[in-house]
């Protein structure tokens, strides 16, 4: 395989599937289904951290244990709708995800809200590979398809926009729990419509479901994953060592056992695209740099700025606008330009963006935050859309499950590693913030724990304490955001050698 677009010349009929935008619309609130559960849980963050009371490091596990079971599963399952059925893998995960929403919603201890998050990255492993495998089985025309996947990235940035307000509502009239039960009625509309609209796309002779690829695939991202975050917030120890050794064994041997199976739940030769290994690189490096920053700016926002969260919630808005404009006008920028000056581009705007943020502090006014926040959507909306196209389009549609499980590994990966190393960065320079006599030791856990420690204090100890928690906070927030900032100028660059000669195809 070549790293130019793989190219097809479908037949009229196959090109022009009558249907195909209805059934785009039940595959969007998938998508939507996602990102507003994504959005919502950093959200909900102080509340959950006053009634659960976690500790530090418990609060960066309800934060990404979700990323790393879904990064561990996310290539098995999409292998396994290639073989059982997209749509019926689909309609699965997401009546799934709407009853494991319930169990994150009641959960009263941090272990239970941790295990419930676990779940909830068992059922989500179906849904996103699940979706962007049935566009490209829907859409064989290149440029109804490119239209399709910005549709879908709109979606998911409509979702990181609704979900924050939705839940800023809810948060100021119940209690956290109603965040996650919004996505009862979202995963209802989508199996009832979804059962009557979706076509029934898999691979024709796909082979057996290998469960020990699956077992070896999991173990691995587990452990490379786990290993990064201990290193990142307690340095590199012995439980550290074996469980990055154990995860990268046990990488080894999943992709031995893939180039051996004749019939393998990830072909390997994908990887052989340069476009193809340049877009999903380019996907982890930008996921990497931003989540760590995106997970606490709603702490920032609420905690450090006193906004309410619906406040909060309309603060982000400017990102989710910002990427839907994008998302729609990228696959048509992309071919008027190039691949990698679209993708290398966007990313190298929102490292410039994430540099802006360095220079924030406790009273930082709403112009540069939110221009920050416009450029960093713009940026992620064109990139994205173009390497989610560069990605599907470069493999046969019968392995669109599998490359786009690939995609979305990438996604998540980045986003387990980016929460726990930027975040780690953020929570050990707030630890060592300097109290005051008579702070309690949970104080130092969060700055959530800090402002609920502060009610039961005397005003006189308590001021001086949320101060210099707060600065310790942003002073963390801002070596994040820099370090989030050189991360994407070096994805940038990545892009721009990468993507090469790479191009969508016209025809």
């Amino acid at each position: 395989m070549t790293s130019a677009i793989r190219q097809e010349t479908p037949t009229e009929e196959t090109a022009r599937r009558p249907g195909r935008w209805l059934a785009l619309s039940v595959l969007v609130l998938a998508v939507l289904l996602v990102a507003v559960d994504a959005t919502v849980l950093g959200l909900a963050t102080p509340y959950i951290s006053e009634d659960l009371a976690p500790t530090g490091s418990q609060l960066l596990w309800i934060g990404d244990v979700y990323s790393f079971v879904l990064a561990g599963l996310l290539v098995s399952m999409g292998s396994l709708g290639d073989r059982i059925g997209r749509k019926r893998i689909l309609l699965y995960g997401a009546a799934a995800f709407g009853l494991v929403s319930v169990l994150n919603a009641y959960a009263h201890t941090p272990e239970v809200m941790i295990a419930a998050r676990a779940l909830l990255g068992v059922a989500g492993a179906t849904l996103m590979p699940a979706t962007l495998a049935l566009i490209r089985n829907l859409f064989h025309d290149p440029r109804e398809r490119s239209l399709a996947i910005g549709i879908w990235g709109a979606t998911a940035s409509a979702g990181t926009a609704v979900g924050p307000i939705l839940g800023g509502l809810l948060l100021e009239h119940f209690w956290w729990g109603s965040v996650f039960l919004i996505n009862l009625p979202v995963m209802a509309v989508l199996v009832v419509v979804g059962i009557k609209l979706l076509p029934e796309s898999r691979t024709p002779e796909p082979g057996p479901w290998d469960l020990t690829s699956v077992a070896l695939s999991l173990a691995g991202m587990i452990g490379v994953v786990y290993a990064v975050k201990e290193t990142a917030s307690h340095g590199l120890g012995a439980s550290a060592l074996a469980a990055g050794l154990l995860g990268a064994t046990a990488l080894y041997l999943f992709v031995r056992r893939q180039l051996a199976l004749p019939k393998p739940l990830l072909d390997m030769r994908l990887f052989r695209s340069r476009g193809f290994s340049g877009a999903v690189l380019a996907d982890l490096l930008t996921v990497l740099g931003l989540s760590g920053l995106v997970f606490f700016l709603s702490q920032y926002l609420q905690l450090v700025q006193g906004r309410r969260p619906f406040e909060a919630g309309l603060a982000e808005l400017p990102a989710a606008i910002g990427a839907v404009a994008a998302g729609l006008l990228a696959g048509r920028t992309a071919r008027r330009f190039s691949v990698r000056s679209v993708v290398a581009g966007g990313l190298a705007a929102i490292g410039l963006a994430l540099a802006a943020l360095t220079v924030i502090g406790q009273s930082t006014g709403y112009p540069l935050l939110g221009t920050a926040l416009l450029v960093v959507g713009a940026g992620a909306g064109f990139s994205f859309t173009v390497t989610a196209d560069v990605i599907l389009s470069s493999v046969p549609k019968e392995q669109a499950g599998a490359a786009s499980a690939v995609s979305e590994t990438a996604y998540e990966l980045g986003a387990a590693l980016g929460i726990a190393v930027l975040g780690s960065i953020v929570t050990g320079v707030y630890r060592n913030f300097p109290a005051p006599q008579g702070t309690p030791p949970a104080a130092h856990e969060s700055l959530g724990s800090a402002v609920e420690a502060a009610t039961h204090m005397p005003p006189a100890t308590a001021e001086p304490m949320l101060d210099a928690a707060r600065e310790a906070f942003v002073n963390g927030l801002t070596l994040a955001a820099g370090a989030g900032a050189t991360v994407l100028l070096a994805a940038s660059a990545a892009a721009w050698f990468m993507l090469k000669h790479q191009r969508l195809d016209n025809t």
